[in-house]
């Protein structure tokens, strides 16, 4: 009777649900991705390769194995558009919209599951954030792909003008990945309209829903909390650095930023690093990038987005969390202090945790890789930090990786999406208070 009880626990646990929850969207995707109606004649991928894609989209990383626009009909395309809705703005938000049109009170359990959804502090105001969320979300990409069907009316039919425009904008917002061009975004490098609206895109969703609720409510409140103060400004920072790092190394490389003009260049380099925080879209070919700026975007993917947002990674606070901690030790300060606040231990120890596995996670899949393919070690790495940061940049080895290194893979951008830490709690047996403390002890480190 106490196992039974313990397993219902371990089983309603909202880590545990939204587990479940992911690898239902996953399945459900793939079995629509390999019917008839959604592959063009004599292109139906192989199994293997429905279910890469549909967790490539469900988990918002847009690595591919087939080129989506020669493989997927109208219909194929679709489902990966609604699967990276889903897997962006998350399936609990998304419940949670259609639970408030049809008038239905949210339960504690469904307020639980999207506070663990969102990545909030507490269930208050849950509900009110989440409704500023959708209406946010869902006015950008209207808006964004208005904007660029209006762009694309020049070069292509009205029709797939306005359907090219809901897409891109679905997968740029939603830091998906995917595009119907089949070379991303590299035509479009010295285009100012589409490199904007690309970007505002890619911010907004990375940002996170704490962040859009507190920008939303800026104007009537004056203040953000401290959260979004330091996803803002160490977010900004990243983008800053990564851009002139990407501009400074790849000025002379004719294969990259070489043959742009200095307008060119300025796009290429700022998109390419707001790219790398958990968007997977390019204007510039990755492949031919020298190798310092694909190690130094290796780095920018794994830390990747935000909290609560579209994007992967260990994410920006965490990031910034380590980096006080490391200038704290060295200027032998006690507490660490952003913003004119103190950082408490118990979210130390859980950052610090994050990036222990995340870094152990990256090292094993790199290890696996390295035993099932045959390509060189810096690509290999390239592609296991795009998956684990759910980025989806690519240097072009994926669409021949074997059916175990896809596997790998897939579990790569799986656990991504979902945190590692998430993961660890869905799994973890249900803990019990210590009523003791031991007596402390002394180690020598350093």
């Amino acid at each position: 009777m106490k196992r039974s009880v313990k397993l219902a626990r371990f089983a309603s646990s909202p880590p545990f649900i939204l587990v479940i929850g992911y690898l239902l969207i996953i399945a459900l995707g793939t079995l629509l991705l390999m019917l008839p109606i959604s592959n063009h004649s004599g292109h139906a991928p192989h199994w293997i390769d429905s279910l890469f894609t549909s967790v490539s989209a469900a988990c918002v990383t847009g690595l591919v194995v087939v080129d989506v626009n020669s493989t997927y009909t109208m219909f194929g395309e679709t489902v990966i558009m609604v699967l990276m809705q889903l897997g962006g703005l998350g399936f609990m938000t998304l419940a949670t919209l259609f639970a408030l049109l049809l008038g239905r009170r949210l339960s504690l359990k469904d307020r639980l599951l999207l506070k663990e959804a969102i990545n909030a502090d507490s269930m208050e105001g849950i509900v009110r954030i989440i409704r500023k969320v959708l209406i946010f979300s869902f006015t950008i990409e209207a808006i964004a792909a208005v904007v660029m069907a209006l762009r694309w009316m020049r070069e292509m039919p009205v029709g797939q003008a306005i359907y090219y425009g809901i897409f891109h904008s679905v997968s740029l917002f939603n830091n998906g990945g995917f595009d119907l061009f089949g070379s991303s975004f590299q035509r479009y490098a010295g285009d100012f309209v589409f490199n904007i609206i690309a970007s505002v895109l890619v911010i907004s969703g990375g940002l996170g829903f704490l962040v859009l609720s507190d920008l939303f409510d800026f104007r009537r409140t004056r203040r953000l909390s401290l959260h979004s103060k330091m996803v803002l400004s160490v977010s900004g920072a990243l983008i800053v650095l990564g851009a002139l790092v990407i501009f400074i190394f790849e000025f002379t490389n004719a294969r990259t930023l070489g043959s742009l003009n200095w307008g060119g260049k300025i796009y290429a380099s700022v998109f390419q690093s707001v790219s790398t925080r958990s968007s997977g879209t390019s204007t510039i070919d990755i492949s031919g990038l020298r190798q310092a700026s694909q190690f130094f975007i290796m780095l920018l993917m794994i830390i990747g987005a935000s909290p609560g947002s579209t994007g992967g990674g260990i994410k920006t606070t965490t990031f910034l969390l380590m980096m006080g901690a490391l200038l704290a030790v060295m200027r032998g300060q006690k507490e660490i202090v952003f913003f004119r606040h103190r950082v408490p231990n118990d979210i130390m120890m859980r950052a610090l945790t994050i990036i222990i596995l995340a870094l152990f996670i990256f090292s094993i899949v790199v290890m696996l890789l390295l035993m099932t393919e045959d390509a060189p070690f810096l690509s290999l790495a390239f592609e296991a930090a795009s998956a684990i940061g759910t980025v989806g940049l690519s240097v072009g080895v994926t669409p021949g990786l074997s059916d175990a290194g896809k596997l790998i893979i897939c579990v790569t951008m799986f656990i991504g999406r979902i945190g590692p830490l998430t993961i660890a709690y869905a799994l973890r047996p249900r803990s019990t208070k210590t009523l003791y403390r031991r007596p402390e002890g002394h180690i020598v480190i350093g």
